[in-house]
């Protein structure tokens, strides 16, 4: 296992993480639940994600009840929650002071944890004030219920007032952001935050790698069962079926027709490949992946062993077939050697 530094901070995470949304609380029972979390472990990965909203909290209380059980020492595990939507009430959502600390003592109590690591704004609140939200992220961090703050499906403006906030007011900053981040969905990690990777030394701890399955290639044939776009209920699932049946859609299965037989001749599978190409890049600090099964995770893991074989002449490929490169601005041209950066401190 590889291990990033957390944005400008002296946290590593492994680059491959582990999330609890759609999945632990909802589609697999407890047991699977800690099998899946223990097999990270063992793994070597460190880092555990999950938020308030994930099933109404049931995320965070299987996600605890299986790190309670696995009787692993606290100090060798990175724990994340968000904040931003816990209920129907006027004060259940948003990013008050109010808020904050209440959701975050909620969470707490779900997890069955005296602190998180890090604590997300799941999104940004228009409604509240940024200087009450920083101080309170930075209240909840003074109280030792998190030890860094990070925003998730932000923009770089936002992310940039909580920076200049922060810095005005001689309090922490956002850690890092979590934004959606796969083959398909780049332009946010690749341009929009580009200038705030060099002013801030921020870093991405990017979620859906796997654009919902899409990119492992087995929807290419239609949705088997037990796949996560057969879950009937499931908002996101019927979002995604929909998508398919799409030009669109139709285009995005043609590509990872062709994504599939570029991992065949690395002699890996496309979702290796995929999750590859996201740790790629040395602005992500991690790579959060889902698993219903340990084995899962075992396969996702093997991706590591696919990053020395993306060679520039790889990625160029890659790129051909998606035609999506985020364009930069010519004042946020990226060095030539981006693709094959070590990731290190902030920087470097």
């Amino acid at each position: 296992m590889e291990y990033r530094f957390l944005g400008h901070t002296g946290l590593k995470v492994s680059v491959l993480s582990l999330g609890g949304w759609l999945t632990y609380g909802s589609q697999v029972n407890k047991d699977v639940t800690f099998d899946c979390i223990r097999t990270a472990y063992e793994l070597g990965i460190n880092f555990f994600d999950t938020a308030e909203v994930y099933e109404n909290g049931q995320s965070e209380v299987d996600m605890g009840e299986a790190i309670r059980r696995g009787g692993w020492k606290r100090s060798d595990l990175v724990i994340s929650t968000k904040l931003f939507l816990s209920g129907t009430g006027p004060n259940d959502a948003g990013l008050s002071r109010k808020h904050i600390v209440e959701g975050l003592d909620a969470s707490l109590k779900r997890l069955q944890m005296d602190y998180v690591d890090i604590v997300y704004a799941h999104r940004a609140d228009p409604d509240t004030p940024m200087e009450e939200t920083v101080r309170a992220f930075n209240h909840v961090i003074d109280q030792g219920k998190a030890f860094y703050w990070g925003t998730s499906e932000w923009t770089a403006e936002q992310i940039s007032e909580a920076y200049g906030v922060a810095a005005r007011l001689h309090l922490i900053g956002p850690a890092a952001e979590q934004p959606l981040y796969n083959m398909f969905w780049r332009d946010a990690v690749e341009r929009e935050y580009v200038p705030l990777y060099a002013k801030y030394g921020m870093r991405v701890a990017a979620w859906s790698p796997l654009s919902s399955g899409l990119l492992t290639g087995k929807y290419n044939d239609g949705i088997p069962k037990g796949s996560r776009l057969s879950i009937p209920d499931s908002f996101p699932a019927q979002s995604m079926r929909r998508g398919l049946d799409t030009e669109v859609g139709r285009r995005k299965l043609a590509k990872v027709a062709m994504l599939k037989k570029i991992a065949a001749r690395l002699n890996c599978t496309c979702a290796q490949l995929a999750l590859a190409w996201c740790v790629k890049n040395p602005n992500v600090a991690t790579v959060i992946t889902g698993a219903s099964r340990p084995s899962q995770l075992v396969e996702n893991v093997e991706a590591l062993k696919v990053l020395p074989l993306l060679t520039p002449e790889v990625m160029h490929e890659i790129d051909g077939i998606l035609d999506n490169r985020p364009v930069l601005e010519p004042n946020l041209r990226v060095p030539s050697n981006f693709w094959n950066h070590p990731s290190t401190r902030p920087g470097n």
